[in-house]
């Protein structure tokens, strides 16, 4: 009797369990660093932030440089000038420096400001592409390394490569 009440409960609880604990899943993994090293869309936004910056990179090389000659100037004339001329020099070089750091500070402002706008917009469309593919290979789990923190993952489930093909597609048709 206590054997077949034990048989009983055991199968009206299989019976209860949802019908997808019992069905095989689909899950898939994502390698973003491999992503970000590799998609188009990843070198466009470096290459957009090189262009962005450069001349103002370059002008704050030349000023650094100016500067760089007035300090020398400053330690190998300074005891033959004259007073006024050695202060005019120190203080023109304090106020090139201090210009020089404003907008040194200026640019790594700017600088962060328009990567983490590119690695937003970035993220978000492969955030789509990845969840697009998810949805048309009927996947019911998509991970990806260094978010959900995966510490392994076989290369059976890494759709890595399928990633990177639909982003180069998308980037195609974008340019």
């Amino acid at each position: 009797m206590k054997l077949a009440i034990r048989l009983i409960s055991g199968l009206l609880l299989i019976l209860l369990l949802p019908v997808n604990v019992l069905a095989e899943n689909k899950i898939g993994f994502v390698n973003m660093a491999v992503i970000l090293e590799k998609a188009p869309q990843a070198d466009a936004a470096r290459k957009e932030l090189e262009r962005d910056f450069a001349a103002r990179e370059a002008n704050l090389t030349a000023e650094r440089a100016e500067i760089k000659e007035f300090k020398k100037k400053l330690a190998k004339d300074g005891e033959i000038m004259s007073a006024s001329n050695r202060e005019a020099l120190t203080y023109k070089i304090r106020r090139r420096e201090r210009d020089f750091n404003r907008a040194m500070d200026d640019l790594k402002d700017d600088f962060n400001l328009r990567y983490n706008e590119l690695r937003d917009s970035l993220q978000n469309e492969i955030s789509e592409v990845i969840v697009e593919l998810a949805k048309n290979e009927k996947y019911d789990l998509m991970v990806r390394e260094g978010v959900s923190g995966v510490l392994y993952a076989s290369k059976r489930i890494d759709i890595t490569d399928k990633v990177l093909v639909r982003l180069r597609k998308t980037h195609k048709r974008k340019k």
